[in-house]
């Protein structure tokens, strides 16, 4: 059997050029997408898969790049594959001048980044490393994150794509591609022309640790929290006024901080999580992310954080609120149970690319989580990425040679299955 093979490490070249274009998404923008740079890397891989002989590669007025791949089976009943990954990096961390380090043959030491040497990756703290023995892993240099979140997935799809292309005794029913901007605020598929893509079953190349099939994420919802206070000079304000500001800080203060918080929870426990806050003693505005697996328990979430409110503002009788919840994803779960062959295809290529498939769940939520309630059944397969949205991210070569392996057997067993 044909094997992918690094060859001139174009994997790592690809990857390395990809993470230099900043890409970072803003979750305060209304355009789409959130910012224009995204589309400075959506260019480049539209130019780089129309290059490899893919015909209808483009660019889009939205900041999505979509391609195919045409079958070559000579079965006619093969379903459509779509292979996803998102361009944008997270808003959490700058992306802006990003420098890649590759570290060579890594024997478990300590990985100091150069640009700010307090910056120190240690084995203790990221257990993953102790399976990279031997391997090469890449960094920043100290002072960005990487973002392998998820320039290690789109790099593996092009690399999957070109093997593909150059080797058409290897038997495929038709591929599509789809690059996304903006999944790391939660918009990532907002305006993804899913009849255009006019795939069957998809997978988001979105994981971390190697061997991963996750077929479950978190059910999620966005809320916006705004306290209307009362304002005075502050001089003259006993009796009178009423800080937004501190009721605010009150609400926050009087949620669970021993649980349903991300600081104390692990596995499939949930949380309520305020992500900005701003304002001024009049007004006050915090957003919050709540999220659960189940979706009875994430609405219990937010009916908490009604009445953790409703509580506070009782000692403001001038002051009023407004909580507004809304769905961001759920928990793709509920699809995927109902075609058990797209997780059974993925393991089995996992397998064959000679690791050991974990099945899992992910605290977190991907492109696929959305694409699955919108009729695309997608589970999200390892990319190599690991401590994501912060300067210690890392990604290993090896593990990133395998997702592209892992690619390339989904294609194929679909095709033999028809």
């Amino acid at each position: 059997m044909l094997k992918y093979q690094n060859k001139n490490k174009s994997l790592q070249g690809r990857f390395i050029k990809y993470v230099q274009i900043d890409t970072q998404s803003d979750p305060l923008s209304e355009t789409i997408p959130s910012t224009a740079k995204q589309k400075d890397l959506g260019k480049v891989l539209a130019n780089e898969l129309l290059a490899m002989g893919i015909s209808d590669a483009h660019l889009d007025e939205y900041g999505y790049v979509y391609g195919t791949i045409p079958s070559n089976s000579d079965k006619s009943n093969v379903p459509v594959i779509c292979f996803c990954s998102h361009m944008d990096t997270s808003p959490d961390c700058s992306g802006k001048n990003v420098k890649p380090i590759i570290h060579p043959n890594y024997q478990g030491q300590d990985l100091v980044l150069p640009d700010d040497n307090t910056i120190i990756l240690k084995m203790n703290e990221h257990p993953d490393l102790k399976d990279q023995i031997g391997n090469d892993i890449i960094t920043a240099s100290g002072t960005t994150l990487l973002g392998a979140d998820n320039k290690a997935g789109v790099a593996e799809i092009i690399e999957a794509a070109l093997f593909l292309t150059e080797n058409p005794q290897i038997k495929h029913g038709t591929i599509k591609i789809l690059f996304t901007p903006d999944e790391e605020i939660g918009r990532g598929v907002d305006k993804a022309d899913l009849k255009k893509l006019g795939a069957d079953f998809g997978y988001t190349i979105d994981g971390e640790t190697l061997g991963s099939i996750e077929d479950e994420t978190f059910s999620a919802d966005g809320a916006i929290l705004t306290i209307n206070g009362v304002s005075t000079h502050p001089g003259f304000a006993k009796g009178k006024m009423e800080s937004a500001i501190k009721i605010l800080s009150d609400v926050i203060s009087a949620l669970p901080a021993d649980c349903l918080s991300p600081e104390s929870t692990e596995l499939k426990e949930g949380f309520i999580h305020p992500v900005s806050i701003n304002g001024s003693v009049e007004q006050a505005e915090a957003r919050f992310i709540i999220r659960a697996f189940d979706d009875e328990e994430l609405k219990s979430y937010g009916e908490l954080l009604d009445a953790t409110i409703q509580n506070i503002i009782e000692d403001f009788p001038s002051s009023t609120y407004q909580l507004r919840i809304s769905e961001q994803y759920r928990n793709m779960k509920q699809v995927l149970d109902q075609y058990p062959q797209v997780i059974a295809n993925g393991i089995e290529a996992i397998k064959r690319a000679g690791i050991s498939p974990k099945q899992q769940s992910i605290r977190g939520g991907t492109d696929g989580s959305r694409l699955s309630f919108m009729g695309l059944p997608c589970p999200n397969i390892f990319a190599g990425e690991h401590a994501f949205h912060g300067k210690q991210e890392w990604a290993s070569v090896e593990d990133m040679e395998k997702a592209v392996e892992t690619i390339i057997n989904i294609a194929m067993i679909w095709e033999e299955q028809a």
